[in-house]
């Protein structure tokens, strides 16, 4: 693999904290990236999470379809300029997530210095049906704004 590419793995990595206390993971991907680096877990999240355009239209429309049927919409979940809640804040991982009716997920960014690698993963549990009616669409989505995210950082280091 080479340092400037994304790696999916098959595993929530071992030493992760995103799956305390969260129960049943119905769903989970991490995909990873080799950098080292002294930044903070927090740092690297904030940076990571700096949306491409086309992300942000694509939550827009995700926002304006999930109000109509009662869902959590941004408006009513963000908190300051945090996209996601937080759950968990270390120097190495920082743990955000929702619960919702439908589904509860969280998604980690965790810096593992001794393999010298930063990953993104995401675990989902249903708590319905309509959680997984819900998600079968957005996973694709998912699983190409996580790549695209970790390639963006990647360019910019």
């Amino acid at each position: 693999m080479s340092r400037k590419s994304v790696k999916k793995c098959s595993a929530v990595p071992a030493n992760s904290m995103i799956t305390t206390d969260f129960g049943r993971v119905d769903y989970h991907d991490t995909y990873l990236i080799y950098q080292t680096t002294d930044k903070r877990a927090e740092e690297i999240s904030k940076e990571l999470m700096q949306l491409p355009d086309w992300v942000n239209v694509l939550f827009f429309i995700r926002n304006r379809i999930a109000g109509l049927f009662g869902l959590k919409t941004d408006r009513n979940t963000r908190k300051d300029d945090t996209f996601f809640s937080l759950i968990e804040n270390r120097e190495d991982e920082i743990v955000m997530g929702e619960d919702d009716k439908h589904l509860n997920f969280r998604a980690s960014v965790l810096k593992d210095k001794a393999n010298g690698t930063v990953s993104l993963t995401t675990v989902v549990h249903y708590n319905n049906l309509w959680g997984r009616v819900y998600f079968f669409p957005v996973k694709p989505f998912h699983k190409i704004i996580m790549k695209t995210l970790l390639k963006r950082y990647l360019r910019k280091i």
